[in-house]
């Protein structure tokens, strides 16, 4: 777009340059990263002003500028510059649609929005769709967990017209927020993972969760496609809130349309497992950590079959994927054999347990020694207490050899309990904990680090991983 188009589709006015500028690359927040040609979005925080960074963004190469006052540079002034940025990114989209596919299959109607949510795993879903999905045809996923109100519209304005599917993470805190998401880029096709415990504070209860996430079911455009976990519930049954639409479900239950079957997990956790659909079956041994990768695979698998792909070739990119977001059960081992296992970017009751169990069946296949550094789980609300207290519990119950806490008392407490006063090793800091880790783990223990991502344990992986470094 011009900057005039771009004045008239937001509502704001040219400052500082000429309105025939074209903008020509994706929308981006961060000034010491800019996009060439690209849309520099200046937000008045508390802690720093974008508009402060706008000159240096547009000398680095962005064309200009999208903020709530002048900058000296090209600038379209808006009274509110989220709401600006939400409907560029919708009106965008449209467009797009409008103009339909033009990546040489001559397919109607442009980008399907695919949008994926759930407590839990929603990210790891969301790179397996962006992996099976960009194995077909040209796919534009979700960075990393950017699924916000800002997130969401800048990956929406990274489509271009040869895009075939956008795959949109949406996270949301509240009641209303995905319904603001969706409005920005209604979906094709709606992926609910589960209704857990994650941000149990602000919904003040599992069924709010369930409504929540129901929000992207009710939002689904005519056509649409719902693909639910036949596991959960609070889930299977969100096909009441858009009854026209399609329904796939995922998971082990009998009736899933997208099963998993036989699933087994090697020494390090790996889950191999038949995927079974419409009397089809394919093995598929992954390259994943966990049990739950299976139900993210069988979550990814509904939705690129509904999408037309065809299950060999969903099975055979779900066997090629080593990786996902960083610090979520990355498994790194150090020459001395050391395993460290890095779930440090978020945690919450059920992707605790989810780690824990892998962490404990590493240990009783392979006979290692299991080690669990962890830290707090943040927005649980009134529950928080009982809730930490149950994971120290679940650690003992799990038989993990020992159990390194970061803050948390009621995660150390809990695993006394258990175990008898004084079992927990307790640490204030990342810090102190990396400095007895360093004096206690070596090669062939498996060291688990998982908290909320306010506790950045992160550092705990990283001290481990370059005490190996010096010691070679």
């Amino acid at each position: 777009m011009t900057l005039g188009e771009l004045a008239g589709v937001v509502g704001g006015v040219v400052a500082d340059g000429d309105p025939g500028l074209v903008v020509a690359g994706p929308a981006f927040l961060d000034s010491r990263t800019p996009e060439p040609d690209g849309l520099f979005v200046a937000f008045a925080g508390e802690q720093a002003d974008g508009h402060a960074y706008a000159a240096a963004a547009v000398a680095a190469g962005a064309a200009a500028v999208l903020g709530s006052r002048p900058t000296g540079v090209p600038t379209v002034v808006v009274d509110d510059a989220r709401a600006a940025l939400q409907e560029l990114a919708r009106v965008q989209l449209r467009r797009l649609r409008e103009q339909g596919g033009h990546d040489g299959h001559d397919e109607p109607g442009g980008p399907a929005v695919v949008a994926v949510t759930g407590s839990q795993g929603k990210t790891s879903a969301k790179d397996l769709l962006a992996r099976v999905l960009g194995d077909a045809r040209p796919t534009v996923a979700t960075a990393g967990s950017f699924n916000n109100e800002l997130g969401l519209p800048l990956t929406v304005l990274r489509a271009t017209p040869q895009t075939r599917f956008l795959v949109l993470e949406m996270g949301a805190r509240g009641l209303g927020h995905l319904t603001e998401l969706c409005r920005v880029a209604p979906p094709d096709v709606s992926l609910v993972l589960n209704v857990g415990k994650a941000h149990l504070g602000e919904f003040g209860s599992r069924d709010n969760i369930a409504r929540a996430k129901g929000e992207i079911v009710e939002a689904l455009a005519p056509g649409g496609t719902a693909v639910l976990n036949a596991d959960d519930p609070r889930v299977r049954g969100m096909d009441a809130r858009r009854p026209e639409a399609a329904v796939l479900r995922f998971g082990t239950a009998a009736d899933a349309d997208v099963r998993v079957d036989g699933l087994e997990l090697d020494d390090l956790g790996r889950p191999a497992f038949d995927l079974v659909h419409a009397g089809g079956t394919e093995h598929v041994a992954m390259r994943l950590l966990g049990a739950h990768q299976a139900t993210n695979a069988a979550a990814a698998a509904a939705v690129a079959l509904g999408l037309g792909l065809p299950l060999a070739d969903v099975a055979a990119s779900l066997r090629e994927v080593e990786t996902l977001s960083r610090w979520r059960m990355e498994l790194t081992e150090r020459d001395d054999g050391l395993a460290v296992l890095n779930d440090a970017y978020n945690a919450n009751p059920d992707s605790m347990r989810a780690a824990l169990e892998t962490l404990s069946g590493i240990g009783s296949r392979s006979g290692r020694r299991t080690v669990a550094v962890l830290g707090e789980m943040r927005e649980l609300g009134a529950d928080s207490d009982a809730e930490h207290r149950a994971v120290g519990a679940l650690a003992a119950d799990l038989g993990v050899d020992d159990l390194v806490v970061v803050g948390a008392p009621a995660l150390a407490d809990g695993h006394d309990e258990r175990r008898g006063a004084g079992a927990t090793r307790r640490t204030a800091t990342a810090d102190e904990a990396s400095a007895w880790l360093r004096q206690n783990v070596a090669g062939p223990d498996v060291v688990l680090v998982k908290a909320s991502r306010g506790a950045a344990l992160e550092r705990v992986a990283q001290a481990l991983l370059e005490t190996g470094e010096e010691a070679r």
